[in-house]
């Protein structure tokens, strides 16, 4: 009976059928499934770009446009990464970048580039992001304090010292040094695109080929669970702050190439830009699984879509509603795919 039953069950249900389907539903629904689905987004976006905007958006000029607008959020989004897959949330970043460009601008700063280099604006504002980074996370893992109410004061603070530094004015930066060094391109390609690019590698080694990515995946996973493995959780948080600090404080690097000044209103919502870069990427709101790749992939989408809809000079408000749409959307789909399924 037995053997007439196995006999007679369905070749679909046969164990190497169920192993057909489990290999095959991870394909499509793991991290390779996800950037695919990315670069198909992306790619539609471009289709649409071409067919409404024509040789203004397929020219080599307006590629390099999309990619520098991209750079800055997308620096800032890889930092963002690790935050979020703690299961954590950064509001401040946008703040912080607005106060490194201000303070590495000021004329004592640089005077002071002026005497011993451009690494001295450089070192000016990756400290002032760092700083602010590390502040988060000491009040955050020490002090108990939710990451939300923690950076959304860091966000006020950080933007008010800017504006009572720079009193509120453009600070021009006027240091050859900085200008031969950060500006312009490279091989054909904007320096902060490469910059972005060097982030991106970085931030991808760090993320999946070492002991400190395993970490931040584990204590977005689990953080009890973490700590029983002997991961020091507070620490490890007051890291990743600081490494989002730093990411800021880059991109404050970068701005100030850029636009060739420094701003209190620079990185106004930047870290809304970012968070929605992140989240569209794959990377989880709960925490527990993040991407690089997928970071990168939506930071180009959003630059792609608001450059799409400024070659067509489509109103602002309607950019913003799609924005909104596609981060519900992204949300929604995370939401289907981390959902635990009946056998």
């Amino acid at each position: 009976m037995s053997e007439q039953q196995t006999s007679s069950r369905p070749a679909a249900d046969t164990p190497k059928a169920r192993a057909d389907h489990r290999r095959g539903h991870s394909i499509f629904s793991g991290a390779v499934g996800r950037n695919l689905g990315l670069v198909a987004a992306l790619l539609l976006l471009c289709l649409v770009g071409f067919l409404t905007g024509g040789d203004r958006f397929a020219s080599l000029t307006n590629l390099m446009i999309i990619l520098s607008l991209a750079s800055a959020i997308g620096v800032l989004s890889i930092g963002m990464t690790f935050v979020i897959t703690t299961g954590g949330i950064d509001l401040s970043v946008g703040s912080v970048v607005g106060l490194s460009t201000v303070w590495a601008s000021t004329l004592a700063t640089q005077n002071l580039a002026d005497q011993y280099g451009w690494i001295v604006m450089v070192g000016c504002a990756l400290l002032v992001g760092l700083a602010a980074g590390l502040v988060n996370g000491v009040v955050i893992a020490y002090g108990n304090v939710v990451a939300f109410i923690a950076t959304l004061a860091m966000l006020v603070a950080a933007r008010g010292l800017a504006e009572l530094i720079a009193n509120r004015r453009t600070q021009i930066v006027d240091v050859p040094s900085f200008d031969n060094t950060f500006q312009g391109n490279l091989v054909g390609v904007p320096k902060i695109v490469w910059i972005f690019v060097l982030v991106a590698v970085v931030g991808w080694f760090l993320l999946n080929r070492t002991t400190f990515g395993r970490r931040t995946v584990a204590v977005g996973g689990n953080p009890e669970a973490a700590r029983l493995a002997g991961i020091n959780v507070k620490r490890h948080l007051v890291y990743v702050y600081g490494l989002s600090g730093l990411a800021a404080g880059i991109a404050g690097v970068m701005m100030l190439a850029r636009t060739g000044a420094g701003s209190s209103t620079t990185g106004m919502l930047w870290e809304l830009e970012a968070i929605a870069a992140v989240v569209v990427g794959g990377t989880l709101l709960a925490g527990g699984r993040g991407t690089i790749v997928g970071t990168v992939i939506g930071a180009l989408i959003f630059a792609t879509l608001s450059n799409v809809f400024i070659i067509n000079n489509l109103d602002s408000s309607v950019q913003a509603i799609a924005k909104g749409a596609i981060i519900v959307g992204a949300v929604l789909l995370q939401q289907r795919i981390s959902a635990p399924r009946s056998s």
